[in-house]
């Protein structure tokens, strides 16, 4: 185990953040904007969204409160303002933030914690309780080092997950963030949850690195995996390392919020239809599964001897989350246009009038998800 890269839980994360690459070694390169995010997950994230919701994060720029972000900005009518991460955008001299994966230097979309924060409280609403206590009773037989569960957050943007999940948990808990972005690491570990349910204490640190690199080795003792909107934003090719890894480690995997590819809206549209099929059509670019992520991560774990149950996370918007849900109705709609160009004059008319809908608080949309539990085969003499 490294040496741990963050172990601060004030508020106020400290200033240069030391961050650790999957190996456990320095991680290079600059916080610039070479972290931006590809197109394809950005619009992904209209719906899933892999970075789940923000605590104490920084506007980017803007002179506001550095303790949190931004509002998101406020739109009306058919303008595709959108907060980046939501769906694709293109404006100039917004900061760059995170990337999944090496990729080119080319990839315009920028993925903000504005809306990290935006969808959090929505995330851990839709999240599963049915798999917690499987879960609970399956750690209850793991083995624990001094200072508890070891919990390896992959993907963890700002840190949700986890401040969703230990309060959560009984007993120590000692949390390893992933992520590429050292920006989102800084702030995923000052705002860790500092206890558990049973008062227990919750420590962090902070690795640097990407899917790709993730191996049975960087989870050896892991006593669990966990991610958030992670799946349908990888290849066939990089939920099979996931998986192998998880299984190579003999841990269980909570992997949440993985897209359904279905959405629901009241009152129906007769363009409904179109629009998903076209955002759909979007999340599977480039070899990304999208909406097929879920099935085959179950396939791929059910291969390496893992039981596996899932359960329906959807987001269920109403007035109370109007923000949430115009930055989600610009971004799966931009998806959908990016998409299918062709779509755009009547998906203007179409985003206008929902819009206004959200607006007077007559519009509710069910955002359908899947969350994964995946208990896989203990190693080396385990429970």
């Amino acid at each position: 185990m490294t040496e741990p890269a963050t172990t601060r839980h004030d508020a106020t994360a400290p200033e240069r953040p030391v961050t650790r690459d999957a190996t456990g070694g320095p991680a290079p390169g600059p916080r610039d904007a070479a972290h931006a995010v590809s197109g394809r997950r950005d619009a992904a994230h209209a719906v899933s969204g892999r970075r789940d919701g923000a605590g104490a994060v920084p506007g980017p720029r803007d002179g506001t409160d550095p303790g949190r972000p931004a509002d998101p900005p406020r739109t009306t009518g058919s303008d595709r303002s959108v907060v980046p991460g939501a769906g694709p955008v293109s404006r100039p001299g917004e900061r760059a933030t995170l990337r999944l994966r090496e990729t080119g230097a080319d990839e315009p979309p920028r993925y903000a914690p504005e809306w990290l924060r935006l969808r959090e409280p929505a995330d851990a609403t839709a999240r599963s309780r049915g798999l917690l206590d499987p879960l609970r009773a399956r750690l209850v037989r793991t083995p624990r080092r001094a200072d508890g569960l070891v919990v390896h957050d992959i993907g963890c943007g700002t840190g949700s997950m986890g401040r969703w999940l230990a309060p959560r948990l009984v007993g120590a808990q000692h949390w390893v963030l992933h992520d590429r972005d050292p920006y989102l690491l800084h702030f995923a570990a000052a705002a860790s949850p500092r206890s558990a349910a049973d008062g227990s204490r919750v420590t962090a640190e902070t690795r640097r690195g990407d899917i790709a690199r993730l191996t049975a080795d960087a989870l050896a003792g892991a006593s669990l995996v966990t991610a958030s909107a992670l799946l349908d934003v990888l290849t066939r090719e990089e939920i099979g390392t996931l998986v192998a890894a998880c299984a190579g480690a003999g841990c269980p995997a909570l992997l949440t919020l993985s897209v359904a590819g279905r959405v629901e809206l009241t009152e129906p549209h007769p363009m409904d239809a179109e629009i998903t099929e076209a955002f759909n059509a979007h999340q599977r670019r480039g070899g990304l599964l999208g909406p097929d992520a879920v099935t085959a991560a179950a396939e791929a774990f059910a291969e390496h001897g893992a039981t596996v149950r899932l359960e329906p996370s959807p987001w269920r918007l109403g007035p109370g989350q109007a923000a949430l849900t115009e930055q989600w109705l610009r971004g799966w709609v931009g998806a959908a246009v990016e998409e299918r160009p062709d779509l755009a004059e009547r998906a203007d008319a179409y985003l206008a009038e929902r819009l206004a809908a959200c607006a007077a608080g007559e519009l509710r949309v069910v955002v359908h998800h899947h969350d994964l539990l995946a208990l896989c085969a203990p190693v080396d003499g385990g429970a």
